[in-house]
C-alpha cells in the first residue's frame, strides 16, 4: 500500500458517487482506491478469494467488494447509510460518499449530497437515464451542488461506442439546461477495467478530455465566497466560572474579528466582539468551520439556537419560510403536520401550513398537490413555533438547511432547503397611536380579552357563545362573535375544510381577535380549532393575558345524536371527508383556562359560570 501523509496543506474535495442499482458506483470507488495503491494487502487478499466464490473465476477482482460491506443487509431489504470512503493522492484529499441506487433510499442520497462539493452521476452505457438519473440530479440541484460528472460507465460491454456515449451525453445535458449547474463534464470509462479512471483509454482514442482522477484532482469546487456574511448557530452558553462569560459554536459562514460588532438574532442585540478563544489560545480572527468561543463587550441574552450574525449583512429573521422538502418516511404528509424542526442549533417546534406543490422529477414540472409520498420533493410553506435566524440555503447551506423529526418517533422523516422568507411583514412597521388599547377599554369600562371556544362540532359552542354574549349585553359590556359558520361567509368564504385550510382560518381568526380587543372589546371566539399548535399561535398573536382557552368539553357521541347541521350523518354516509372528531383528529385542550362538560350542566348554567370567572379575573370591573 502505498504511503500518502495526510497533511492539511491539500484541499479538502467531498463528492459524492449516485445514480441507478448495479451502475457500477462501488466498483468505480474501488478502482480508484486499487489503482491509487491504496488498499492493504491483506484486504487485496480477501477480495481476491471472495471474487474468486463469487464470480467462479480463479483471476476474478471485485472491486465493489472495497465498498459493499453491507451488501448481505442491502439484499435482506435493511435500510442502510450512506458509506463514506476517505483517501487522497499527492495532490489531493478525498471524502467520497457512496449511495445507495435504488429509489427506496432516494433519501440517503440526499444525506450524501447535502455535504458534498461535486456529483459524479453514473449511467449504465447500456441502459442510458433512467427515472434515477433524473431523480438524483434534481436532488444534487437543490441540494446546492454545482458541479457534475456525468460518467458513463461499462463502455466495454458497448464495444466503446463513440455513438453511445455521445448519445447519452446530449440526452443529459439537454435535461439538465433547467438544474442550475455550473459545470457537467462527461467521461466514459469502464469502471471494472480502469479504462478513463487513472489512465486514458487505448480502446477509447475518440476521448482527449481528462481521465476521471485527474479531473477530481484539478476541479475548482470551492462553494464558499470569500465575502460571504459571518454567522456562528451558538451551541452552548460557557460558563466555566463566574468569572468567564462565552458562546461557544463552529462558524457556518464568514469570519470574524476581534472588535467586530455583531448582532444576536432573533432578538436584534448588539455588541461588540471582545475576545475570540479557541480551546485556551486567543486568536484575532476565525472563519468558516471553525469550533470557537466568542466574548462580547457587553452582557447580552443569547441561548442556545441563537445566530450571531454580521451587522451589515444579517440574516433573515421570521417563523414562515417557503422551502424545498423532500420526504422520507413511508406515511404521505399533509398540510397540518406538527413535527420538530433542526435548524443550525435551534430545535423548534414547526407545521407544515400548506403543499403548493410537488416535483415531477422527469420534467422537474411544478405539480398541484395536498400531500407528499415517500421520496417525493414539494415546496412547502414552513410555520415555526417563534421567529429564528436564517439564510436561503443557497446563500448558505448551513444557515439554511433543515431536518424534520417525528415528535413522538424521533425519526428524521425529511429534510428541507429554504427559498425565501414567507413572512409578509419584514418591511412593514407597526404604527403605534394616541389613542391606545387601555384608553378604549377605558372608557367601555371592561378589559378587552379572547374567550376562545374550542370543541367538536355539536359541543354547544355556538350556544353558549350567544348566552355569554347576551349576559354581557345586560351589563352593560361591549363584545362580539366571531363564529366559525359566519366568518367563512365572508372573512374566510375562499377556504375548504383541508388541514391547511383549516390553519388560515384560524390564523385569520386570530389576527382579527387581536385588532378588535385592540378596540377595547370582548371578543368571543367559537371554533372548532382542533389542533393544539394552532391555538398556541392564536395564543401567542393575541396580547399576553388576553387569550382565554375554553374547552366545551361534549362526548363525541354526545354530539352525533345532538347532529345540528346533520354533518356526522353525512360524513359517516361518506359524503363527507375529513370530519373532525371521525376521519380528522381534535387535540383537546391541555390546560385550559376553562374546562366548561356540557353532560354535566346546561347551557345557561355554562354560560353564566364563564361570565362570573370572568366578572373575578378582573376583566367586567377593571
Amino acid at each position: 500500500m502505498q504511503q500518502i501523509t495526510l497533511d492539511s496543506q491539500r484541499s479538502l474535495l467531498r463528492f459524492l458517487t449516485c445514480g441507478s442499482v448495479d451502475d457500477g458506483k462501488s466498483t468505480l470507488i474501488g478502482r480508484l482506491l486499487y489503482d491509487a495503491q491504496l488498499i492493504f494487502e491483506d484486504q487485496l487478499r480477501g477480495i481476491h478469494i471472495e471474487s474468486q466464490r463469487k464470480l467462479g473465476d480463479v483471476d476474478a477482482l471485485d472491486l465493489s467488494l472495497l465498498v459493499d460491506g453491507l451488501q448481505a443487509e442491502r439484499e435482506q431489504g435493511i435500510t442502510i447509510d450512506v458509506a463514506y470512503r476517505f483517501f487522497s493522492t499527492a495532490k489531493r484529499r478525498f471524502i467520497v460518499a457512496d449511495t445507495p441506487g435504488h429509489e427506496q433510499y432516494t433519501r440517503n442520497m440526499a444525506t450524501g449530497a447535502s455535504s458534498a462539493d461535486l456529483a459524479v452521476l453514473l449511467v449504465d452505457a447500456r441502459k442510458g437515464l433512467l427515472v434515477q438519473t433524473h431523480r438524483h440530479s434534481c436532488i444534487a440541484s437543490l441540494l446546492g451542488i454545482r458541479h457534475v460528472v456525468l460518467a458513463v460507465n461499462k463502455m466495454d460491454l458497448m464495444e466503446y461506442s463513440e455513438d453511445v456515449f455521445r448519445t447519452i451525453e446530449k440526452q443529459y445535458r439537454e435535461f439538465a439546461k433547467q438544474l442550475n449547474f455550473t459545470s457537467i463534464t462527461a467521461i466514459p470509462m469502464s469502471a471494472l477495467l480502469g479504462d478513463n479512471v487513472f489512465k486514458h483509454s487505448t480502446n477509447m482514442p475518440w476521448y482527449q478530455g481528462l481521465t476521471f482522477m485527474s479531473y477530481l484532482e484539478e476541479v475548482n469546487a470551492d462553494t464558499v465566497h470569500e465575502n460571504e456574511p459571518f454567522r456562528m448557530p451558538v451551541q452552548w452558553v460557557n460558563r466555566p466560572h463566574q468569572d468567564f462569560r462565552g458562546f461557544s459554536g463552529t462558524i457556518a459562514g464568514g469570519t470574524v474579528h476581534v472588535g467586530d460588532e455583531i448582532v444576536v438574532l432573533p432578538a436584534g442585540t448588539r455588541a461588540v466582539v471582545q475576545n475570540i478563544v479557541e480551546y485556551k489560545n486567543e486568536r484575532t480572527q476565525a472563519g468558516r468551520g471553525e469550533a470557537i468561543t466568542l466574548v462580547l463587550d457587553r452582557e447580552v441574552d443569547v441561548s442556545r439556537g441563537n445566530v450571531l450574525s454580521s451587522v451589515v449583512s444579517p440574516a433573515s429573521i421570521s417563523d414562515r419560510v417557503e422551502a424545498h422538502v423532500i420526504w422520507m418516511h413511508e406515511q404521505p404528509v399533509q398540510a397540518g403536520k406538527q413535527m420538530l424542526c433542526k435548524l443550525g442549533t435551534a430545535l423548534i417546534p414547526a407545521v407544515i401550513t400548506k403543499i403548493a406543490s410537488k416535483i415531477d422529477v422527469n420534467t422537474m414540472e411544478s405539480l398541484q398537490t395536498d400531500s407528499l409520498a415517500m421520496n417525493e420533493i414539494g415546496v412547502c410553506v414552513i410555520q415555526f413555533e417563534s421567529k429564528i435566524g436564517h439564510d436561503t440555503y443557497l446563500a448558505n447551506r448551513d444557515m439554511g438547511g433543515f431536518i424534520f423529526i417525528d415528535r413522538l418517533s424521533n425519526e428524521t422523516i425529511a429534510a428541507g432547503m429554504i427559498i425565501r422568507d414567507a413572512s409578509t411583514t419584514q418591511n412593514i412597521t407597526w404604527h403605534k397611536m394616541d389613542v391606545d388599547t387601555a384608553a378604549r377599554a377605558s372608557i367601555k369600562g371592561q378589559k378587552p380579552c379572547v374567550l376562545w371556544l374550542t370543541g367538536l362540532s355539536g359541543s354547544g359552542k355556538s350556544t353558549i357563545a350567544n348566552l355569554v354574549e347576551r349576559a354581557l349585553w345586560a351589563e352593560g359590556k361591549h363584545t362580539y362573535i366571531l363564529d366559525g359558520d359566519n366568518v367563512r361567509h365572508g372573512l374566510s368564504s375562499d377556504l375548504g375544510f383541508k388541514a391547511e385550510d383549516r390553519i388560515e382560518n384560524i390564523r385569520r381568526v386570530a389576527e382579527v381577535s387581536r385588532l378588535m380587543t385592540d378596540a377595547g372589546l370582548i371578543i368571543i371566539v367559537s371554533l372548532i380549532s382542533p389542533f393544539q399548535s394552532e391555538r398556541e399561535r392564536a395564543r401567542r398573536t393575541i396580547k399576553q393575558g388576553e387569550f382565554i382557552e375554553v374547552y366545551i368539553d361534549t362526548p363525541l357521541e354526545e354530539c352525533e345524536r345532538r347532529d345540528p347541521k346533520g354533518l356526522y350523518k353525512r360524513a359517516r354516509a361518506g359524503e363527507i371527508r375529513g370530519m373532525t372528531g371521525l376521519d380528522a383528529p381534535y387535540e383537546a385542550p391541555e390546560q385550559p383556562e376553562m374546562h366548561v362538560s356540557t353532560m354535566q350542566q346546561s347551557p345557561e348554567d355554562s354560560a353564566l359560570n364563564i361570565v362570573s370567572w370572568l366578572r373575578d379575573q378582573g376583566y367586567l370591573n377593571p
